[in-house]
């Protein structure tokens, strides 16, 4: 019997295909998904962008001149300051300048010897700088006290001159007794100025009848400013009313 060889068909649906060909919906998935992850890889890179440029904003300093309105634009969104806030601030920047002003014409007419108005001007700086005032204007919904604004404003330190120059023309036009009261409370809340002590000192010695303290004060006035047992020096360079120049002399003369 002649044995016949065939070999068996191919099964070639169980074979391996070389067939590159992608199905239309594989390909079409593909496609999609490649798409979306440079979309979110742009919007990473546009979230780092602006980000970068949001940091820059930030750390732009407001006080700078900014010239272009996109800047100033983007610095006034990012004021710290609510309106209410910023009038008050505004407010209080008028006082002082205003304070600073009545200061001066105040220092004037005492170098003139014209006491009075001296003491007006004087008064009137107070009043522009009136820490209650001040208080209420920059904590308006605040109960507690006005140390805080003492503590942050500085500047307003002009008003314990005010008061020093207050002091020295009431007691040349006022209630003497009031005057050494002011003199005696500025010498500590302004401690360190000679004038006040040295004031306070002639006061003292002469309508107090009190030397003790009249020396210990003095002694503080000439320690810190040895010009203030010149006779001349309060008179001519300071310009001390003519009873407190006559006090300051009783008390150097011992008389």
């Amino acid at each position: 019997m002649g044995s016949c060889s065939s070999s068996p068909p191919p099964i070639s649906h169980l074979l391996p295909t070389n067939n590159n060909k992608t199905h239309p919906i594989c390909k079409q998935s593909l496609i999609v998904s490649s798409l979306t992850t440079k979309a979110l890889e742009l919007r990473r890179r546009r979230g780092r962008i602006q980000r970068r440029q949001l940091l820059v904003l930030l750390s732009v300093p407001v006080s700078l001149s900014l010239c272009s309105s996109g800047v100033v634009l983007a610095a006034s969104i990012f004021d710290p300051l609510t309106k209410a806030e910023r009038a008050a601030s505004n407010e209080v920047t008028r006082r002082v300048e205003e304070a600073v002003h009545l200061l001066e014409k105040g220092r004037d007419f005492q170098a003139n010897g014209d006491y009075a108005q001296a003491l007006q001007y004087f008064t009137q700086t107070l009043q522009a700088l009136n820490m209650e005032v001040m208080y209420r204007l920059l904590v308006p919904n605040d109960v507690g006290t006005i140390v805080n604004v003492v503590r942050e404003y500085k500047d307003l330190a002009l008003s314990e001159y005010a008061r020093v120059g207050r002091a020295l023309t009431l007691y040349e036009v006022g209630d003497k007794n009031e005057a050494i009261a002011e003199m005696e409370d500025v010498s500590i809340s302004l401690k360190g100025s000679p004038e006040v002590h040295a004031a306070l000192a002639a006061a003292l010695y002469s309508d107090k009848h009190a030397p003790l303290l009249a020396e210990n004060q003095f002694t503080i006035a000439t320690l810190l400013d040895p010009k203030y047992s010149d006779l001349g020096y309060v008179k001519d360079t300071k310009h001390w009313p003519p009873s407190l120049v006559r006090s300051l002399e009783d008390f150097i003369t011992l008389s």
